[in-house]
């Protein structure tokens, strides 16, 4: 079933597309990128009179001065600041913009759906390293940095979906993305959880990835293939393939697509290893174990034996 155009009234119209090409302006210019993020997060979260008096120095109480220092993203740190091959230079901008995009959702215009896909829409082509045209970006959307993002034109990602680009992550065109399902492209070492993997992850044009459903890092999802509810892609899912289960195997191809699409598979390849992206942090960087565990295996244990 198609669905219906639906338009905002004139006047309501005329307010959005202001603002957003006010602040699309901004971060397009050589204004500091914190000073745009604090300005348009004061005047969302309608706090300027608070703003202004406290900037002025009037009394604010200890709540009231983190709450206005906030809108800062200078004043903020992300998860993915503490990771320690991140690209300083690049991830200075991000931060900020990420910062944007995360408190927008906090708003109650981030529900108000003509206003809030637009916004993200001009915020991904300011973050990402590729945002096709019509994107549309719903509500909840979280990443790892954006700037090792790849989505091409007309695609959808829904609510609550994490798009981790730890590594590299390419969405391609007519992708859907479904509620709450995650896009991995690191992974960590099964003895070690310190020691982190870096891949190019890819979910091909036409693919759809359905709901709370997990593609694990330097995977394949191919192109107009579907990846089932709740299943966890470990390994390519084929071009017009259906892959469902935990984790997923392929069981059937699309209909209509059987004379073009590899046979159905006892289970998904895995080639992960073709997809490792090597970056290395820093050689003067202050390394420190926050788990601090002694990984050494004991000596003189057997394994122990398997059931007949």
């Amino acid at each position: 079933m198609t669905k219906r155009h639906v338009s905002l009234p004139a006047g309501a119209e005329e307010g959005v597309t202001a603002f957003i090409e006010r602040v699309d302006d901004r971060l397009s210019s050589e204004e500091d990128t914190c000073a745009v993020v604090r300005d348009t997060l004061v005047d969302l979260f309608g706090d300027r009179d608070a703003y202004e008096r406290w900037r002025g120095g009037g009394d604010v109480t200890p709540a009231e001065r983190v709450r206005l220092q906030g809108y800062d993203p200078c004043n903020a740190t992300l998860e993915s600041e503490y990771y320690a091959e991140k690209d300083e230079r690049r991830f200075t901008r991000s931060k900020h913009l990420q910062w944007l995009w995360r408190q927008f959702d906090a708003t109650p215009m981030a529900d108000n759906i003509a206003f809030a896909l637009r916004f993200r829409r001009m915020l991904a082509n300011h973050l990402f390293a590729d945002a096709g045209d019509d994107l549309r970006l719903f509500k909840g959307i979280t990443f790892t940095y954006g700037h090792n993002i790849e989505i091409g034109d007309n695609t959808v990602v829904h609510d609550d979906v994490h798009l981790d680009d730890r590594g590299k992550l390419t969405i391609g065109e007519r992708v859907s993305v479904s509620d709450s399902a995650h896009v991995y492209s690191h992974d960590h070492d099964i003895v070690d959880q310190t020691a982190v993997t870096n891949f190019h992850t890819i979910v091909d044009d036409d693919a759809r990835v359905t709901y709370d459903s997990m593609v694990r890092a330097g995977c394949r999802v191919g192109k107009n293939a579907v990846v089932g509810a709740k299943s966890a892609v470990q390994g390519d899912v084929p071009d017009h393939h259906i892959a469902v289960g935990s984790p997923a195997r392929s069981v059937k191809v699309k209909p209509g697509w059987e004379g073009v699409a590899e046979p159905v598979a006892e289970r998904l390849t895995d080639r992960a290893d073709e997809r490792r992206i090597e970056r290395d942090p820093p050689d003067d960087l202050d390394r420190f174990d926050e788990f601090e565990r002694d990984l050494t295996p004991p000596d003189g244990v057997d394994a122990p034996e398997a059931d007949d």
